[in-house]
């Protein structure tokens, strides 16, 4: 392994889209600093002479890209084999740095002990280098053939290459002949320390290209809304590489010239006069279901509103602290339920049309001749951080049905974070991409569903169902036992670390001993203890976390690492041929893999790396750099995607008219091994079937943290687009329409699609970018180029804010050295300083729940989301069945709403953009944690009844037990109604309720306590496990279910169980061997301590176990508050005709 250090530098980052390029006749130099700047970060960015026009506030310039026809005088190379060179080394390449350290480029042989075997993997297999002395590999092709620059096929590495080119004339070391293609010079990285300087793709730099893309269609863009304006010559030569001359350029059809309009050119205009036809559609839920549903919540508010004023005006004066303690819980329910029930009010249901969208990305059309996929590119997060509690496994399937999912693949790329910098997620990734090379052409092939192996593979219903091709079942075998010893090598990963650590760490501490005894010479030698390093499959250091914690090797505490696993694809379908080698028979499959790359953010001691939020943030700025997809799609590790095309369905709703204002599209989350009963009620079916729907009608359901998919601009906190356009308002008629701003009516519309701020009347200055961003100018200058990727198609003249057909169909840049560099060192933990991210850019810092937060930021600048729900689940994941590993996921969601209860984020605080009933639904995500405290006293209500003889209310009159009845009838009929309506089943409405009281007397209560103590003493509370048991029948795919682990949260609701049987028990012997029994008083004590009880049932079962074992801690409590009880009652209401202890009560 070989290790080269270098400076970022970057020619040309900013310079104008337009330019001239005047260097396409003349052979391609390496580019040369005339002038320069040094960062605030330490990097050297060189200017061209349009940065220098733009920083001194030059106007804009207009000019033409002529391209010059080839003639045998005017031979441009081909920089082709540069470019892929690269980004072979790229892909073969582990990148590390950080605060105050150099970045390296650590050059890789291998990154697992098996081989790999897909060309686009880092540490492919290939010849090796013909040069003496040299062992490194030979640059290589998609398909992994040798590239051989001579024609005399000398095989070369890229290193020797470079120096032979360098240094030795350009003569090939094989036939001592000249290179006939010396353009790969222009990779050269040297260990001088000179700049790394970017290959030129076609005679312009990256930047440039993207920008070129965004800006040259301006005058398209115009046209296409409004039907009228003149040719445009940039946009034609740019997009079509057309050339002056004959046949070139803006030839007239027909062999005319016409009258010059646009109709007679090339430009086409059959996309025009085509039927405009939608990508989604509101699927209205009946109106013989929604009018009743909300005439029924009109009744019950007027029904609450009539038995709370009764109740006020009718006290028990037998038992005053009873009734009110009463009527105070009912008042807080019923604003609870009003919380929750008024954005209900809306609910909506939607659908997607996937054959329109393939005719509008994917079928050929003048703007497309070819077909190819105008869609833009999706960003996929995945994240992790524990390898112990996320087992790999589980991770590289995920990252498998990623890479099988069916959309271009050009246009996909997946970033693992691993937050932990664990070698056993480096590796069990690097396992994953080279089984990839197998089972995702096998997905392709025979259309597999779900693309999960684990899942697949485990499915109980018949695998063979609609195949059609002969080779099925071969096919499926060879790939389930490939997959068999994929699973092997994963599980056997810790070990084979940890063997060879132990042998590579032998091996040190020897060659330590033989250095220290030719040291001293006969001196007695002591033991040599050096630190224990983790090693890589390589032989060398892992940078990351090593396994046994050392400085700069801890969890909290190494440098920044990317390694590209699977390098960007080709942009050609690379089709399989025949060949007996291959595991099954690729012929005519696209065996192409998307790009996946490996990151862990740089950690040190002293900072707040923010968790999850953090590493998201890390993941959107290097995504920025290195593919800059206009969508990220986020997901937890284990959550696959079970549905492979719903990328494109959520892509769908972005690429339709108005998606520009759509700030994400969040699928529902479902969950695979669920107990059937569901006793947790962990499918959690009535907030993501019910609520997200209902929320789906107001402005869009709130961001739920995992299968979510973004608009990255608005992930970077601008305002949705036309935000500034003024509509008339209730006064408008008296004060008239206000007018806007002159500077903002004249902002260009790829300018005013990018805004920031609250003032109507503020620009977007670029020169604060850098302020909210961060210093790397790549990132800033990525800006732009993803809205305007992002935006729909400008296909109709109703589509504002839209691009041209075809423009996304041009080839992704390719990666170089100096790409990575720069995406290390917005990785770095110092790079946020004194920026806007988590703040107002990116996920929100500063709660638990960074998922809420942020979706609610977004919402309040005024942008929109949708609900997804798809026919076939989108995305499938895991839940916990176990009672306290289900208490403390619920602990911590609620812990984060009391936290943005307590913040700035308080819905109460929220700007006029958001809308009442959307507000009303974010202020309940904040308060619900509260109701647990009415709820726990509500539920010692029937105890206290039944041991004082009292009830809440006088007596059982007909008033009361009407309302009653109407209270508890319109609840059960809202309840059908919404069945109805969401497609839920009434059983799973029942556990929901049940689990609401569970987590409302349990964790809810803690989280609240928790926050209080936070915001008033600064005190953080974490309540963690004190003891765990293990299942006997580890065969039970439920087996989680029965295992008790007792937790501090258990306390409260075995209070409320046990003061209530005990109640129960005490009020019927009160009223048996009364002389007057209170029959009324008892019926309504006992029913409401049933009605506490019933909900507390899965509680109870789970507390028993698999054959009724209960812990010993449960009878301790259970006996310490009977005899707590029995000892208050005695002291609350004491014999009075005897002195001794018990009198003349004698217990039945």
């Amino acid at each position: 392994m070989t290790s080269k250090s270098f400076h970022m530098s970057r020619s040309n980052l900013s310079t104008s889209s337009d330019a001239a390029s005047e260097s396409l006749n003349k052979p391609p130099l390496p580019p040369t600093v005339t002038f320069g700047r040094r960062t605030s970060s330490g990097r050297y960015i060189s200017y061209s002479r349009d940065d220098l026009d733009s920083e001194l506030g030059s106007g804009e310039f207009m000019n033409y890209t002529v391209h010059i026809p080839p003639t045998p005088d005017n031979q441009p190379m081909d920089p082709s084999i540069s470019q892929k060179v690269e980004e072979q080394y790229v892909s073969n390449s582990l990148f590390t740095g950080g605060f105050n350290s150099v970045t390296r480029a650590h050059l890789m042989d291998k990154v697992t002990e098996s081989e790999a075997s897909h060309p686009q993997m880092a540490g492919a297999k290939g010849s090796s280098c013909a040069i003496p002395g040299c062992d490194a590999k030979v640059m290589s092709d998609e398909r992994g053939l040798d590239i051989l620059p001579c024609e005399c096929d000398f095989k070369i590495c890229r290193d020797c290459y470079i120096d032979a080119v360098k240094t030795g004339g350009g003569i090939c070391p094989g036939c001592k002949e000249l290179y006939k293609n010396t353009d790969l010079d222009e990779v050269a990285v040297d260990n001088n320390g000179r700049p790394l300087p970017l290959p030129p793709p076609n005679g312009m730099s990256k930047m440039e290209r993207r920008l070129s893309l965004m800006k040259s269609t301006k005058s398209a863009l115009m046209r296409s809304q409004t039907g009228v304006g003149d040719f445009d010559h940039n946009r034609w030569l740019f997009e079509t590489r057309g050339t002056y001359g004959y046949g070139n350029a803006i030839w007239p059809k027909d062999g005319g010239f016409g009258n010059g309009k646009d109709d007679d050119t090339a430009e086409p205009t059959e996309l025009m006069s085509k039927p405009w036809r939608p990508l989604t559609r509101k699927l209205k839920i009946p109106a013989a279901i929604l009018s009743p549903y909300r005439l029924l919540i009109l009744i019950r508010m007027v029904v609450l509103a009539l038995f709370l004023t009764w109740r006020i005006n009718h006290p028990n004066n037998d038992a005053i602290w009873l009734w009110g303690m009463s009527v105070v819980c009912e008042i807080w329910f019923a604003f609870s339920w009003l919380l929750d029930q008024l954005p209900k009010l809306c609910p909506i249901n939607r659908a997607t049309d996937l054959n329109v969208l393939k005719d509008k990305f994917e079928t050929p059309s003048p703007n497309n001749p070819n077909g190819k996929s105008d869609l833009p590119g999706i960003d996929i997060f995945v994240s992790t951080a524990d390898p112990e509690k996320e087992p790999p496994l589980v991770t590289a399937n995920t990252i498998l049905s990623i890479l099988a999912a069916d959309y271009p693949v050009e246009k996909l790329a997946c970033y693992v974070s691993d937050d932990g910098g664990a070698l056993l997620t480096f590796e069990a990734m690097a396992e994953a991409a080279s089984f990839a090379n197998t089972w995702v052409p096998f997905c392709r092939k025979h259309t597999i569903e779900p693309r999960n192996p684990e899942s697949y593979f485990n499915l109980k219903r018949d695998p063979y169902k609609n195949k059609v091709k002969s080779d099925f079942v071969k096919d499926r075998r060879r790939v389930k036992r490939e997959y068999d010893e994929f699973k092997v090598r994963i599980n056997g990963l810790p070990d084979s670390i940890r063997r060879r650590s132990d042998a590579y760490h032998a091996r040190e501490e020897i060659k330590a001993m033989k250095v220290q005894r030719q040291n001293r010479g006969d001196e007695p030698v002591e033991g040599v203890k050096i630190p224990k390093a983790t090693w890589m499959a390589d032989g060398t250091h892992w940078p990351g976390t090593w396994l046994t914690a050392s400085a700069e090797h801890s969890k909290g505490d190494h440098a920044g690492i990317i390694q590209v696993m699977l390098k960007p694809p080709s942009d050609e379908p690379l089709l399989g041929i025949a060949d007996d080698a291959k595991l099954i028979d690729l012929t005519d499959v696209d065996i192409r893999l998307p790009l996946l790359v490996y990151v862990s953010r740089e950690k040190r001691p002293g900072y707040d790396h923010n968790k999850k939020a953090g590493a998201m943030n890390a993941l959107v700025r290097a995504s920025a750099i290195m593919s800059n997809g206009p969508f990220i799609l986020n997901l937890d590790c284990d959550h696959y995607i079970y549905n492979s095309q719903a990328m494109k369905e959520g892509m769908c709703f972005m690429m339709d008219r108005g998606g520009d204002r759509l700030c994400y599209v969040q699928f529902p989350q479902r969950f695979e091994g669920i107990d059937p009963s569901d006793r947790y009620a962990n499918h959690n079916t009535v907030f993501f079937d019910v609520n997200m729907r209902a929320l789906d009608g107001i402005m869009g359901p709130v961001y739920v943290g995992t299968g979510c998919l973004f608009r990255r601009i608005a992930l970077y906190g601008f305002d949705p687009p036309r935000s500034k356009e003024h509509h008339p308002g209730c006064c408008s008629c008296c004060f008239g329409r206000p007018k806007k701003h002159s500077s903002v009516a004249n902002t260009p519309e790829e300018n005013r699609a990018l805004r920031m701020g609250d003032s109507d009347d503020e620009e977007m200055n670029l020169s604060l970018l850098p302020k909210r961003f961060g210093n790397s100018t790549f990132l800033i200058d990525s800006i732009p180029v993803a809205e305007f990727q992002g935006r729909p198609l400008a296909d109709h003249p109703a589509v504002k804010n839209g691009r041209p057909p075809g423009a996304l169909t041009i080839p992704r840049e390719l990666l170089d050295a100096s790409t990575v560099a720069e995406a290390i060192s917005v990785i770095s933990c110092w790079y946020e300083d004194k920026t806007e991210w988590g703040q107002r850019v990116g996920w929100i810092y500063g709660s638990v729940t960074e998922d809420v937060v942020t979706g609610y930021r977004m919402h309040n600048r005024g942008w929109k989301s949708v609900y997804c729900v798809t026919k076939r689940d989108a995305f499938r994941g895991t839940a916990p069945i176990n009672l306290t590993d289900r208490l403390h996921q619920v602990l911590r969601w609620a812990t984060g709403s009391v936290e943005i209860f307590f913040s700035r984020n308080n819905a109460l605080l929220a700007s006029p953009r958001m809308k009442l009933l959307q507000r009303i639904a974010y202020l309940n995500v904040g308060i619900y944690p509260f109701t647990s405290i009415f709820l726990i006293v509500y539920c010692f209500l029937p105890a206290l009844s039944l041991f004082s003889g009292q009830f809440i209310v006088q007596t059982l009159n007909v008033t009361f037990l009407v309302y009653l009845l109407v209270i508890t009838l319109t609840l059960c009929m809202l309840a059908i109604l919404e069945i109805k309506w969401s497609g839920i089943e009434l059983e799973e409405w029942w556990r929901n309720e049940q689990f609401w009281l569970i987590g409302g007397t349990s964790a809810h209560l803690a989280a609240v306590l928790q926050g209080l103590l936070k915001v008033l003493a600064g005190i953080e509370i974490s309540f963690t496990l004190t003891s765990k048991s293990g299942g006997d029948d580890v065969d039970d795919e439920f087996a989680d279910l029965y295992i008790v682990k007792w937790t501090s949260l258990m306390i409260p609701p075995i209070t409320i169980m046990m003061v209530n049987l005990i109640a129960i028990a005490v009020g019927f012997s009160r009223t048996i061997y009364s002389t007057i029994p209170q029959w009324s008083k008892l019926i309504g004590g006992v029913f409401f301590s049933f009605w506490v009880l019933a909900h507390l049932y899965p509680f109870a079962k789970g507390l028993m176990g698999r054959r009724g074992r209960t812990p010993t801690i449960v009878f301790v409590w259970s006996g310490l508050i009977a005899i707590t009880i029995s000892l208050l009652w005695v002291a609350i209401s004491p014999p009075s005709t005897t002195d001794q202890i018990g009198g003349s009560f004698q217990f039945p």
